[in-house]
Order: C-alpha cells, then structure tokens, then sequence
C-alpha cells in the first residue's frame, strides 16, 4: 500500500532544526523534573497498597472511591477483568508515616474498614499486593538496567549489522523517545509504574525497528550509487520508506488510542506513554537518527560507498582542473 506517490521531500535540510527543536523539549522537561523533584513513581516504585476487591453486585468506581474518604485522594481505583466479575482494583501509594515503621498491613486494613463501613455492598479481597519502599528500590535499579541493557544490546546489533555510526544514531534516537516520553508523562502528571517500564521498553523496540527500515534501504541504495553523497542516499531512502512508516505508526497510534480511551485508569499511563512514543518514534526515524548518522560519517565502508557533500564536491573540482 503506498500512500505517496514517489516522494520525494528534503527530510534532510531540517536536520539542525529537529535537533534544536527536540533540545529545547528535552532541556526544557528535564528542568521540570529537577524543579519538582524528580520523575513522579507509582506504587510499583515508591511502594503502596495494592488491593483487588470483587463485589456481590456492580458497583461504580465513583461509590468506592467516594467510600475510601480521606485515602480517596491519593488512591486509584479501576474497574478490573470482565463485566461481570464485579472487580475493582484499589492502588494507595506508601504514605509518610508507614516509611518510619508503621506496617504496610495498616494501609490495607484502613481501605476494608472504610469500604465496610460505608456499606457499598458485599465483597470480598480478591488479591492483595503490598510493596515496601526496599522493594521498590530494588524494581526501580531492575526497570533501569533493562533499559539500559536493552539499548547496549541495540547498539550491538546495529553497529555490526550496519556500521558504528548507524548504531550511534539509532541509540541517540532512542535516547531522544525515552527522554521526550518521560518528559511528557511529567508534564501530564502520569506516574512512572511498572506498566509504564514496559511501555518505554516497547517504544525502543518500535522506533529502532523504524530506524533499521531506513538504514536497510541506506545500505541497497549505496549499492546502485556509490559516490552519491551520503546525505542524498540517506534522504531517498526516508523518502522510500516514507509511506510504511505512516502507515505502519498510524495504524499502531489508532489501536493504542482505543486502549487509551476504553483500558481505564490503570492503563491510561501505559497508553498514553505509548502514544507519545509512537510519534516521537516516527519522528526521531524520520530526524534524529539519519541526522546523526550523516553526521558521524566521514566515509561508509572502505569499499567504495557513498560520500559526503564535501567530499563529492572536491572530487567533481578535481576532475574539472585535470579536464581543462
């Protein structure tokens, strides 16, 4: 399917603008984060209360959140599994006070005793989760390592597939995603969860899959061209891959949408973390990643492959002198 017929846009010639622009929004959310503290943590890394209660009848988020009283403030309450499961989910992050000593049970038992005492109907607690600040730690350095990991492993896989200067732009890219994704979900007031780990680990997948697309076509076309300027074979073949990126991030954008309007409140963060990864993934593939291999790259290969502007230019003076 192709939704543009041989296009054929100068990508390229707003390298510098990308990369300004995305300073800007990086630089700009990173003070946010300073200015507030640091990135806002959910329960999974701050610790909490996590109960999954199912009730004798339906019962409305709004009843059990109004029943919760004062907890209601800081808790978030989900409607969960089927329809009729008649199951609702209740996240209380860890409070002050439970960080001196207080046992984490209180919380848990302090959320029943409110339920209970506010007669919404019936239930019964399904599951209960209880993560102490230890553990939360210790989910925080695990959900960085895999981060990281995962992008050593990324750099890896491109540097010896492509070259060096390919692997250093696709990291940089994914650098870009995971910065500007966290930025908005600061700027959104969404917390940094487990689900919400997952979800930026998905996104450096995406977007290097999108980068590898563009860097498969780089290598063909230097094949059938080898003393273009590397930055002409760069920009045809975004241009060439243009219409599967489109769709390929529109088609993903309408379905996490969906799972961002209908999944509830426990996904909303998830989701919305994806949608922003999506387009800043198309984005970065599109800017950032070709901008920065064209950048670090004096020469591809050693043997023959296409060169720089510069280096094209000299040679065509070269050839013109020894002709005259």
């Amino acid at each position: 399917m192709q939704i543009f017929a041989n296009p054929n846009y100068n990508f390229i010639r707003w390298r510098w603008h990308a990369i300004i622009l995305s300073a800007a929004v990086i630089g700009s959310g990173l003070f946010t984060i300073y200015a507030r503290g640091g990135l806002p943590l959910g329960v999974d890394f701050s610790g909490g209360t996590v109960l999954l209660l199912r009730f004798d009848k339906p019962t409305p988020e709004e009843v059990v959140r109004h029943a919760l009283g004062p907890l209601s403030a800081d808790a978030q309450v989900q409607t969960s599994g089927r329809p009729g499961d008649n199951e609702i989910l209740v996240r209380l992050p860890l409070r002050k006070g439970l960080e001196q000593g207080a046992s984490l049970e209180a919380d848990a038992k302090e959320v029943e005793a409110a339920l209970r005492g506010a007669n919404v109907g019936t239930f019964e607690v399904r599951n209960r989760d209880i993560v102490g600040p230890t553990i939360g730690e210790d989910l925080k350095r695990k959900g960085i390592a895999a981060t990281l990991t995962s992008l050593g492993g990324i750099l890896i896989y491109i540097a010896l597939r492509f070259r060096l200067s390919f692997g250093i732009g696709a990291i940089v890219a994914t650098f870009h995603d995971v910065l500007v994704t966290l930025v908005f979900l600061t700027w959104f007031g969404y917390e940094l969860s487990l689900n919400v780990i997952a979800a930026i680990l998905t996104i450096t997948g995406y977007s290097v899959n999108d980068t590898i697309v563009v860097f498969d076509r780089v290598r063909e076309n230097q094949r059938l061209a080898r003393r273009e300027p590397l930055d002409q074979v760069v920009n045809r073949a975004v241009n060439q891959t243009l219409s599967r990126t489109i769709i390929t991030a529109g088609t993903t954008f309408l379905a996490v949408v969906a799972l961002y309007l209908f999944g509830g409140e426990v996904l909303e963060g998830m989701a919305f973390t994806l949608l922003v990864g999506i387009v800043t993934g198309t984005y970065s593939t599109v800017f950032i990643a070709a901008a920065i291999a064209i950048i670090l790259s004096r020469r591809v290969g050693s043997g023959g492959g296409a060169v720089t502007q510069a280096q094209a230019k000299a040679k065509a003076q070269t050839k013109t002198k020894r002709a005259g």
